[in-house]
This record gives structure tokens, sequence and C-alpha cells, in this order.
């Protein structure tokens, strides 16, 4: 009996998946279990496997192509087995225009337009064939239906469609070389989303501190230089606030609409920034762990991360989070607070200042930190004496039992 294979929700925030590539083609056999595909999610790179047996009869969506969850991908039967009727109206858009391309570069204005569509795809008036959905895609994306195949019944032009090359025919409204359209990856798509999730609806402030960091610094090359393995000042810093957020239980928090739910432990979620976007490994219970481990986790977290081989439970259930772009010579920033969590520490850089100290100017390593705060959780003095702690800390680093 045949399969179909859907588009899993690989991630649990997953709405749509690409398909970054076919590991098994079409013709091969594959056994319950094998690795059908790659998927590229709003998170990571997955794998895509096979829920029955039989032969890859058909792949519905190429390589590059894009389709919601639950979408259909592929076919797997037997050899003789007629899937006809599992495929009709399901076919893969013709060769080079793959359905919604991670990336296409715009042609240029020279670039010879698209054949028309066939005879089929016209009704008697003359009037392009298409579902009022690829109509309004088509009208937002300035398309002009009848320079794109169609792909659904009797030569209809589909959803997918319109999506399959809207580079190439908007390309063609400009000069060459004036733009390029790029089609935004998964995790470009969930940043947009959850910005918007997350400026609207949140009412943000923010809490600006300055910090010395000369103890903290001279007890981190002590570290370094007598232990295996580097402590970044980051590591210190998760660790700092990790603690901090145990006596501080009001931050460590999300809003639930009709609750607030408050943590005991605490499980920072650290931005790393890959090549498309941003993505928030977590340190579980990172209050409970030495500072060498917590360096160790770091790093191979942010490894596993860049190579977008993150598990859905390594980037999942963060009960605060940390955002550090002093590395990148960012003396201060505000960054957007990630939902349902109700608060974020942007990190800014360590830089030399002169400073009073007992009466004199001097020299002094200083940071700022800014605190982005759901108002609907935590009110400006809970987030200010947060942040006293979190200074207090830093300033005097034996406080904190590594």
């Amino acid at each position: 009996m045949a399969t179909k294979v859907f588009m899993e929700a690989l991630s649990p925030t997953m709405e749509e998946g690409r398909i970054a590539s076919w590991v098994k083609q079409e013709g091969e056999s594959v056994a319950q279990g094998d690795v059908l595909a790659e998927v590229e999610t709003d998170k990571a790179i997955m794998e895509l496997q096979a829920r029955g047996e039989g032969i890859l009869r058909k792949i519905l969506v190429p390589a590059g192509g894009t389709t919601e969850v639950g979408g259909l991908v592929a076919v797997i039967a037997a050899a003789d087995e007629d899937i006809a009727g599992l495929v009709a109206g399901q076919q893969a858009p013709p060769a080079g225009a793959a359905a919604r391309p991670a990336a296409a570069p715009a042609a240029p204005a020279t670039a010879a337009p698209r054949p028309p569509p066939a005879a089929g795809a016209r009704e008697p008036s003359g009037r392009v064939k298409a579902s009022p959905l690829a109509r309004r895609l088509a009208s937002e994306k300035g398309l002009d239906l009848r320079g794109l195949d169609g792909s659904g019944p009797g030569g209809r032009i589909i959803k997918r469609d319109v999506l399959a090359a809207p580079t190439a025919a908007a390309a063609l409204q400009g000069k060459a070389g004036e733009w390029e359209d790029v089609i935004p990856t998964q995790l470009r798509k969930t940043i947009a989303r959850r910005l918007v999730q997350s400026l609207g609806p949140v009412p943000h402030f923010f809490l600006t501190t300055e910090i010395d960091m000369e103890r903290a610094l001279d007890a981190r090359e002590t570290l370094n230089a007598i232990g295996d393995g580097k402590i970044s000042v980051n590591d210190i810093v998760i660790k700092v606030v990790a603690m901090a957020l145990r006596q501080h239980r009001e931050c460590n928090a999300w809003w639930q609409d009709d609750h607030i739910r408050y943590f005991d432990d605490v499980h920072i979620a650290m931005a790393v920034a890959i090549e498309d976007g941003l993505i928030t490994p977590v340190i579980r219970a990172a209050h409970a762990k030495s500072l060498r481990t917590i360096a160790a986790e770091s790093r191979a977290l942010a490894e596993r991360a860049r190579a977008r081989k993150l598990q859905p439970e390594e980037y999942t259930g963060g009960t605060f989070s940390l955002s550090n772009l002093g590395m990148l010579g960012i003396d201060e920033f505000t960054a957007v607070i990630n939902p349902p969590e109700a608060g974020i520490l942007a990190v800014g850089a360590v830089t030399e200042k002169p400073v009073v100290v007992d009466g004199a100017v001097t020299v002094r390593r200083r940071m700022r930190v800014t605190m982005s705060c759901d108002h609907r959780v935590i009110d400006g003095a809970m987030g200010a004496r947060f942040l006293q702690t979190v200074r207090r800390m830093l300033e005097q680093p034996l406080a904190i039992v590594w």
C-alpha cells in the first residue's frame, strides 16, 4: 500500500519546512525509518524519516522547495503500484522553477520572458485560469499571471506556481543589477514573525547600568592561566545572571496570558549569530553549574548552532535570555524580548574609561548592560534590584562560588 510522505513538524514552532536536500532519490528502495531528506526548519536542519517502506516513486517538492507542515512532499509505493491518483494536482513545478527556492538572484532585464502558458491554461474568454489565492498572491508580488505555468488540474495556476519563481518574474520589471530578490530562510521568517509578536504585544521598557569589570577580568585571567579550557566574559555573565535570577525569581518568569509562571531553575537562552539569523540555545540549570561547565557547554552549543545541528530540546525552554554584541565592538544596545520570557539582558563591550575612584581619576575597564523588561511581569523597581545584584556580583566576583 502506498505511503504518503508529509512535511512533519520537526520543531515545536515549525509551520513550514524547506527541503534542503533529498537523501533518497526517485526509484530508490526505502525502509521504514530511513532518512528521506534533510529539512530546514525554523531553527535547524532536521531529518525527515520514512514512515513506510517500498520505492520512492515520486518526489513532489524538489530540493530548495518549501511547503507547509502537513503538505505532501513524496510518495512511497511498490514498483508496480498505481499512484496517479495520489499525485494528481500535486506535481512538482517544471525544471528550473523549483518551489520557493531559498535564494534566487534576479535575472537581468534582457532575460527572455518565460514561455506563455499552455492553451489549456486559458479560459475560452482568454482569461488565465488561476485560483483566487494564486491571483491574490500574484497581485501582491506584482506578477503577471500570463507569464506563469500552471500545474493544477487543466493547467490552472495555483498557489505553488505563484511561489515557484517570484524573483524571476519580478526581475523583468527592473534594470540589470538594480536589485536582487532573495526568499528568506525558514529561520529568518521565524525571526520576523517573533519580532512582530514581541515588539507589538509586549510592553517593553529598558534599564541600563554600567559595571566595573576590573576584578571580574582579573579573576578570568587567573582562571584561564591555571585551568583547562578558556572562560569568556560571556560565560562569566551567564553564570552571574543565573545566580542573580535565583535571588530575583520575579524576573525568571514567563507571561502566559492568564497567569505568570515563575521558575525556580534558571535556564539561560544565549543568543548565537549564525549565517542567516539568530538562534538561542539554552544552558539548562545554569545557576547550578560551575563556570567551567558553562564555558564548555556554551562553546559546544554555539558550534552546533552554527552547524544547524541543534535538537529542539536544545533551543527551547529558556526562562531568561542574554545577548552579547560586545565581542563585535558594540558599546550599548537594547534587545527584543523572546516571548514568553519576561526579560533579556543586552551586554555591550568592555572598554577602558576614565572614571573617578576614591576622588581620583583613573582608567578602568567598564561594561554597559541593558535589560529589556516585559512590564506585564517586571516592574521598574524589580528590574533595578536584579541589575543591582548582577552588578554587585560582577564587581565582587568572590561572591560567586565557582
